[in-house]
C-alpha cells in the first residue's frame, strides 16, 4: 500500500506530496483528508448525469459561497488534467457516497463500477485550503488537533435554487476566542474560492443548529466557555440538496475526505 508522505515538493510531479496522497487513496486508505498533503487544494465533489449538469452549474453560481467551482470533467471522462496529470476521478478520494432516489445506497473506496458515460464531474472549493493560512498565524484548528473530521451542519440558510437543485447551506464550525474570530474573518476573506469569509459567528441556534455537539456531518469537537463557534459555507451543500431534489443517481465524497489536487493554496487567495 503506498505510503502518504508530507515531502517537500520536488520538480518532478510523481514525488508531489498531493499525488502521493491520491495513491494512497487509490490503494483503498480510508482517512480524513485534513492535513495531508499541506499546500495543495482540496475539492468536494458533485458528480452528475449530464442531464442535470446545467441546472448544477447554474445553482453553482447562484451559491458561490458553499459552491465555488474549481474544477470540471468533460462529459463521461474520469479526468480532470487541470487538477492532476494523472487523476482518476473514480478511485483517488479516500471514500464516495453513491446516490439513488436522493439517498445513500453505497459508500465504497472505488466507483469504477458505478461509472457512467453520461457523468459529469464538479469539484468544488473546500475550506481546508484556507485552514493553512489560518494555521500558518499560529491560530488552533481543533479538528486537526483532535485527529477527527471537520463538523457540519445543515442550516435554516436557504440556498438560491436552480432546477431540482434547492434546499438549505451546509456550514462547517471551528471554535476560536473571539480576538481570533476576528482575525479569522480577515484572513479567509482572502479566499473566495474556498468560501471566502464565514456566514455566521456565534449563536448556533440562530442559523437552525439545535445541539452543536451533534454535527450532520464529520466530528463533534469541543467549544471551550471562552471561544465562540464560527461557521464557514460548506462544499457539502450539494449532499443536502440532492437528498432534497430526490435526484435518481449521483456520486459524491464522502464528508471529510476530500479530492487532494495538485493545486496550490497560496494560488487560491486574492490579495
Amino acid at each position: 500500500m503506498t505510503v502518504l508522505v508530507a515531502a517537500q515538493q520536488t520538480e518532478t510531479p510523481d514525488a508531489l506530496p498531493s499525488r502521493q496522497a491520491r495513491l494512497a487513496y487509490r490503494d483503498g486508505r480510508v482517512a480524513s483528508t485534513a492535513g495531508i498533503a499541506p499546500g495543495f487544494v482540496q475539492g468536494n465533489l458533485a458528480i452528475l448525469p449530464e442531464k442535470y449538469a446545467s441546472a448544477f452549474h447554474r445553482f453553482c453560481q447562484l451559491n458561490p459561497k458553499p459552491c465555488p467551482i474549481i474544477g470540471m470533467s468533460d462529459v463521461g471522462s474520469p479526468h480532470i488534467p487541470a487538477l492532476g496529470a494523472d487523476l482518476d476521478i473514480r478511485t483517488d478520494v479516500p471514500r464516495y457516497r453513491v446516490w439513488r432516489d436522493g439517498e445513500v445506497v453505497d459508500e465504497p473506496t472505488d466507483v469504477s463500477k458505478h461509472w457512467r458515460d453520461d457523468l459529469v464531474t464538479f469539484v468544488l472549493g473546500c475550506s481546508f485550503s484556507f485552514e493553512e493560512a489560518l494555521l500558518d498565524e499560529g491560530m488552533p484548528i481543533r479538528h486537526i488537533e483532535h485527529d477527527v473530521r471537520v463538523p457540519m451542519y445543515r442550516t435554516n440558510i436557504a440556498c438560491s435554487p436552480s432546477g431540482p437543485f434547492a434546499g438549505p447551506m451546509v456550514v462547517s464550525m471551528r471554535p476560536f476566542k473571539s480576538a481570533d474570530a476576528i482575525r479569522a474573518v480577515q484572513i479567509t476573506s482572502r479566499y473566495p474560492a474556498v468560501h471566502g469569509a464565514p456566514v455566521h459567528l456565534g449563536h448556533p441556534h440562530l442559523i437552525g443548529i439545535k445541539d452543536i455537539s451533534k454535527p450532520d456531518y464529520g466530528d463533534p469537537v469541543p467549544v471551550a466557555d471562552d471561544e465562540i463557534p464560527v461557521f464557514w459555507a460548506c462544499g457539502v451543500t450539494p449532499q443536502s440538496v440532492i437528498n432534497a431534489a430526490k435526484l435518481p443517481f449521483a456520486i459524491t465524497h464522502s464528508p471529510g475526505l476530500m479530492l487532494v489536487t495538485d493545486l496550490k493554496n497560496k494560488n487560491m487567495a486574492v490579495i
